[in-house]
């Protein structure tokens, strides 16, 4: 089993080069993203450990090269425990992520639950009836016009998109886009449920957001 690590910190590159050898795979190592770039696509790794922030060329232009020609399974690592910088991997393509700092048991963890379970990709594109969400691109169009979403409603409106027809709860919704727990007094799921609908369903006749009173909303074709 072979990895590609591209770190440019090089105590971190070389603690996780030696660990992942002293575990039985070998690993090769890339100091910048143009260089992990040209492996990646060179040599076909088992799995690809993939620093966010890289001098030359960051982590998310990497994962979005690499994803135009091959679905090698990328574990993303990323200082910042920001819920829209996890959003982003995910929709580019990543297939799991880590926060630094991090042990290295649970890293290896990780790195041993990928690789047995290969690359798994989840849908480039999601339609429900005329809607088509192009997640690679961040693209969404009703009808073949464009629609323009901020990040807030394009991952928002992709969570539900995932989830069509299920009924995801106000809580829930917060947790997983806004990575905060839901108050009572806090209407900012309402808020963004609503503008959502101005762009996606106000100029339609086919409304998709759907509100089931007293649990939450959902996204679904109803006629």
């Amino acid at each position: 089993m072979k990895i590609l690590i591209v770190e440019d910190e090089p105590k971190a590159g070389d603690y996780l080069v030696k660990g992942v050898q002293e575990s039985g795979y070998v690993a090769d190592l890339a100091r910048n993203g143009v260089d992990g770039l040209a492996l990646a696509l060179e040599i076909d790794y088992d799995l690809i450990v993939l620093d966010v922030m890289l001098p030359q060329m960051d982590g998310w232009q990497v994962l979005a090269k690499l994803r135009e020609r091959k679905e090698t399974p990328v574990l993303f690592l990323t200082a910042r425990d920001d819920v829209a910088d996890r959003v982003k991997g995910l929709e580019l393509g990543a297939d799991d992520y880590l926060v630094k700092p991090f042990a290295f048991a649970e890293f290896l963890a990780r790195v041993k639950t990928l690789m047995r379970r290969g690359p798994v990709r989840e849908a480039e594109v999601i339609r429900v009836a005329d809607l088509e969400i192009d997640v690679l691109r961040r693209r969404v169009s009703r009808g073949g016009q464009r629609i323009e979403l901020t990040a807030k409603e394009f991952a928002l409106l992709h969570l539900l998109a995932k989830r069509q027809g299920e009924v995801l709860s106000r809580t829930q919704i917060a947790s997983m886009v806004w990575d905060m727990n839901f108050d009572s007094d806090t209407n900012v799921v309402d808020v963004a449920i609503r503008r959502l609908r101005v762009k996606l369903d106000d100029p339609y006749p086919l409304k998709l957001v759907q509100t089931v009173r007293g649990m939450g909303y959902l996204l679904e074709a109803r006629s």
